[in-house]
């Protein structure tokens, strides 16, 4: 950011905050920095595959984590409280007939605890203003190609709520464990970028 000085003022008047509220005694020295260490540290594609993978071989879990993300994934041992504020997850399933694709047009609003940090094009202002205006164009250049009879539903990401795609689960993996399905998944599947 070139020229933008904008950020650095910000980030002067939130350490002003926060050395405030550790001069009351209302945070620890440091915890802010530890509870957001913590909470990337936990965070990883292989959370939001584990989810996938339980969601293909569980109707039910997938039908529950459809319906509340947020209380459906402690089933499977994940949260999306992160330690200071419980972000909304909203999960999303493509189908032989709709495909999902995941933004975050403001900014780069992301599930983390699931995902892991987001790639650095999610972040990029080319990707997030043109998967909203041409997703089928963006999504050719990832390399997925959709039948032109397939709808495309952006959902785009907020300070408040996150989302994440359950890919269509790949014909003849009937036999696959639970372990071996998550393997299959990547985290552009995740977002919506990519086929399973």
């Amino acid at each position: 950011m070139s020229g933008d000085h904008g950020s650095s003022v910000i980030s002067a008047h939130v350490r002003e905050v926060e050395a405030l509220l550790e001069e009351r005694g209302l945070l620890d020295d440091g915890e802010i920095d530890r509870r957001i260490d913590e909470f990337a540290a936990g965070g990883s594609p292989a959370n939001g595959a584990r989810v996938v993978a339980r969601a293909w071989v569980d109707p039910g879990f997938a039908e529950r984590l459809l319906a509340d993300a947020n209380a459906a994934l402690p089933e499977v041992g994940l949260s999306m409280s992160g330690g200071l504020q419980e972000q909304r997850l909203k999960v999303v399933a493509n189908s032989a007939t709709e495909h999902h694709v995941v933004v975050c047009t403001l900014c780069s609003c992301y599930p983390i605890a699931l995902l892991g940090p987001s790639p650095s094009w999610y972040k990029s202002e080319a990707y997030r203003s043109r998967v909203v205006r041409d997703p089928r164009g963006v999504l050719r250049e990832f390399g997925v190609e959709l039948p032109a009879a397939t709808r495309i539903s952006v959902w785009d990401a907020s300070a408040e709520s996150r989302y994440m795609v359950v890919p269509r689960r790949p014909e003849g993996t009937e036999a696959l464990s639970e372990d071996a399905l998550a393997g299959l998944v990547s985290r552009k599947g995740l977002i919506g970028t990519a086929l399973v």
